[in-house]
């Protein structure tokens, strides 16, 4: 065997040497054991990558549980931050980039430029990795004495990603007299540098980027989000090839990548970017992802031979420096150049554990750290890994997928869930949300992330008997996604659900795609953003209207003002402004008839009129308000006509209603029984903020405010039927709590119930001492003129127009 400590230094150390373990009862490794060496009932330690149920080596996995071993897994002994502790990225990083330093300088030489980089050899050629910094240090010594030729200058390396792997790349180029720049500053350094009064360059220039700075939304609205990237990163495109790649001279290739993201650079991008003149002279591919996110990389390199050149112009390989081209460095065993300072790494801090490890009688007697990390015990697995043998079920019947989904279940739907599903252990917990509600599974598809930066990847064909148990699986799921803190506070979770549609042949255009017309009328603030969901096709949902997949609405935003409208749908690709009055009803019956859906975001005094005309044409209708008595009256019409309208489907009412429903069954799914439910509605403000005569702060429509403060409304509390009365028990609730002072409104004081009008009066000082009656009432409070004067002089208006107004809203109501 290749190693780099000998058997002698071994036994001067005092260890036996032997090929017969059969006495030891901890056995520790790095790679695999062949299946035949595993020994029953002793506990191993290796990098066994199963604990993501990866096919290829659950053969392993079983003869571990069958022959009653212990396993510890080193990628899953991880630190409070949850970050891998036994982990040989950085020296990967550290050996790669001196390597390609070396390869540089051959390159350079061969394009006609001599360089410092010439004198650097390659990482193995060292005893030590003191040895080697101290040789990039002597590099960049010479480098900031005669400087590096105008001609190639700047030279600009681009570090892709920001894990162990890139730090330790960074950590040899920060050897080199250097500055890095941000990746927005990269066009103004290279114009910089073309200049003619540039001479010899005595520094060379670092830039990082991220995933930001390599793709970015398709919906030019949206701005990048790291997580909505990981989950769908089919709504984004690339643009490193257009940002980035222009202007690097080495590209040091370190981030993970999987077959559902854009590549970092394509062939045929990196062939147009040679054409075009692009500086790029070699990159580094430390993660050795053949064929991956640089496609142009088609195969592995040795230590030995650690350089092919790639020819973009002829589209061809060769072994040699000479030539068109870029240089390509990817060896996938780069830790082993230095491998006595990565063994003293690794075993400085696996000795941490050892003692542990190899005296430990039950497993409870482990830390957390090393709990975390057994997969297996005595042949049975741990709780935490439990989901492995579902997940392998799963996969077992996952081929052929069926069109009509789970045997046996009659409601299905596609579930994706992307983030640390497996290193936070979050997969076992979707997997027992969907068993425990009565649910199955099926795993159509599975990507896993080969490093705790990365995100693993998994679509589940989820099964119920019914759709109420389908949707409390998905809102578990969704619960699981975004938890909160006792305080209310989202907590920050790396996971994202996305849910779809269960497709026989997984192809975009297995289902018709159709666009689908919504008309909204009202221009006011809730319409920006239901414009903006509807318009959006990263909100496409499926089983759309006549059995569609409907990806995106063409969405026609009607107002009284033009002006209104078109501020509303500014920035927005498909949707459409128009003036529009309602009480128009042949203008109305012309738009309604063009769209599929309407959303009335009017005062409820409207609905009845755009009912009619969605009756009529027969159009499915939605409203934020109330029912009243005359929609109810349409009720039976509309049933005829097969149209629906749905009502009450705003904050309040509306998504009050659906947050108590949430919270009532999820009550009920935990067999809990509801005592008491009470829901504070009604936009009120907080008594601090209550700080005017009316004590609230109108966030709608005032007179629509205030009518609906005047309706009555029926409750049960302790078995009681409660009546309210409207206006007048409101306000006498809320001076009890603290919303008025009740020295300044003598109406409230005690048990009395003012009536609106006479809160109005009140307020107003105006009016005779004869009682008001409908009929009264605008007698009573004086005239307009009247009305504004004293308005202004007790200072609730400064403007004599907002004055006048404010009158007119008063006399409405």
């Amino acid at each position: 065997m290749k190693r780099i400590h000998h058997d002698a230094q071994y036994k001067d150390v005092g260890c036996e040497i032997s090929d017969d373990l059969s006495e030891c009862g901890l056995i520790v490794g790095i790679k695999q054991p062949k299946l035949e060496m595993i020994l029953p009932d002793r506990a191993y330690a290796f990098f066994s990558h199963t604990h993501k149920a990866q096919k290829e080596n659950m053969p392993l996995l079983d003869k571990i549980l069958a022959e009653r071993v212990s396993l510890f897994d080193y990628e899953l002994i991880v630190g409070d931050d949850g970050k891998r502790l036994l982990a040989f990225g950085k020296f990967a990083g550290r050996a790669g980039l001196i390597d390609f330093l070396h390869g540089l300088g051959q390159r350079y030489l061969c394009l006609g430029y001599s360089t410092p980089f010439l004198s650097l050899g390659a990482s193995y050629m060292y005893p030590s990795l003191a040895a080697a910094k101290a040789a990039v240090l002597a590099v960049g010594e010479e480098i900031a004495t005669l400087g590096l030729p105008s001609g190639i200058s700047p030279i600009v390396f681009v570090f892709t990603g920001d894990g162990n792997v890139s730090q330790g790349a960074q950590e040899i180029f920060k050897l080199l007299p250097h500055t890095f720049v941000d990746a927005e500053k990269l066009p103004e350094l290279a114009m910089a540098g073309h200049s003619p009064s540039t001479r010899r360059v005595f520094q060379v220039y670092g830039c990082i980027v991220t995933s930001r700075d390599m793709v970015a939304p398709k919906d030019s609205t949206r701005n990048f989000d790291k997580a909505d990237y990981y989950a769908h990163p089919e709504h984004y495109y690339p643009i490193f090839h257009e940002k980035i790649a222009p202007y690097a001279s080495v590209i040091v290739n370190c981030m993970y990548w999987e077959k559902r993201f854009p590549r970092l650079l394509s062939t045929k991008q990196l062939q147009e970017l040679m054409k075009n003149g692009c500086p790029l002279v070699g990159v580094s591919d430390i993660t050795c992802d053949i064929g991956g996110s640089l496609e142009f990389v088609n195969n592995s390199t040795s230590i030995e031979k650690p350089f092919f050149r790639y020819d973009p112009f002829k589209d061809s390989y060769h072994d040699d420096m000479e030539g068109d081209g870029v240089i390509c460095l990817a060896v996938d065993i780069l830790p082993t150049e230095f491998s006595r300072e990565a063994s003293q790494h690794f075993g400085d801090i696996l000795s941490q554990f050892i003692g542990s490890l190899a005296s430990a009688k039950d497993i409870k007697e482990l830390s957390s750290h090393l709990r975390k990390a057994c997969i297996a015990h005595r042949g049975a697995l741990t709780s935490l890994y439990e989901y492995i043998p579902r997940m392998r079920k799963s996969l077992m019947d996952s081929l052929p997928i069926l069109t009509n989904g789970l045997s046996g279940k009659k409601y299905n739907t596609l579930v994706s869930l992307s983030g640390h599903l497996f290193d936070q252990f979050l997969i076992n917990e979707a997997l027992d949300i969907i068993e425990s509600a009565g649910g199955s599974f099926r795993l159509v598809r599975c990507e896993v992330g080969q490093n705790t930066n990365a995100m693993s990847f998994s679509e589940l064909e989820v099964g119920a008997d019914d759709s109420a148990m389908l949707d409390q699986i998905i809102d578990s799921l969704t619960s699981l996604a975004n938890p909160r803190s006792k305080e209310g506070i989202r907590k920050e979770r790396e996971l994202s659900l996305k849910i779809g549609k269960i497709s026989a042949y997984s192809t975009e255009d297995s289902m018709p795609r159709k666009e689908q017309a919504v008309l909204i009328l009202g221009a006011g603030r809730v319409c920006r953003p239901a414009a903006e969901f509807l318009t959006s096709k990263e909100n496409s949902y499926c089983g759309g209207l006549n059995g569609c997949d409907v990806g995106g609405f063409h969405v026609i935003v009607a107002s009284f003002y033009q002006k209104d409208a078109e501020e509303t749908i500014e920035g927005l690709k498909d949707a459409t402004a128009v003036q529009l009055d309602v009480m128009d009803s042949e203008r109305l019956s012309e738009y309604v008839s063009k769209v599929d859906v309407v959303i009335s975001l009017l005062p409820a005094s409207f609905h009845v009129a755009v009912a009619s005309a969605c009756i009529e044409h027969k159009k499915h209708m939605v409203t934020a308000s109330y029912v009243d008595d005359s929609m109810s009256k349409l009720d039976e019409v509309a049933k005829s006509a097969g149209v629906t309208i749905l009502c009450e489907m705003g904050l309040d009412p509306g998504i009050d209603h659906m947050m108590a429903m949430k919270m009532i069954d999820q009550a009920h799914s935990r067999r809990g029984k509801v005592k008491a439910f009470t829901s504070y509605c009604g936009g009120l403000p907080s008594p601090a903020a209550a700080n005017n005569p009316l004590a609230y702060k109108f966030s709608w429509n005032p007179a629509g405010a205030i009518k609906a403060g005047r309706n009555s409304a029926i409750y049960k509390f302790q078995g009681e039927i409660v009546r309210v009365d409207g206006f007048s028990e409101i306000m006498a609730t809320m001076a009890r709590v603290g919303f008025f002072e009740t020295e300044l409104h003598p109406l409230i004081k005690g048990s009395r119930r003012p009536t609106f009008k006479e809160f109005l009066n009140e307020i107003l000082k105006v009016g005779s001492s004869t009682p008001i009656t409908t009929g009264s009432f605008k007698g009573s409070v004086g005239s307009d003129e009247e009305l504004v004067e004293r308005l202004i002089m007790l200072g609730h208006c400064k403007e004599k127009a907002t004055a006048v107004r404010t009158v007119k809203t008063i006399k409405l109501v």
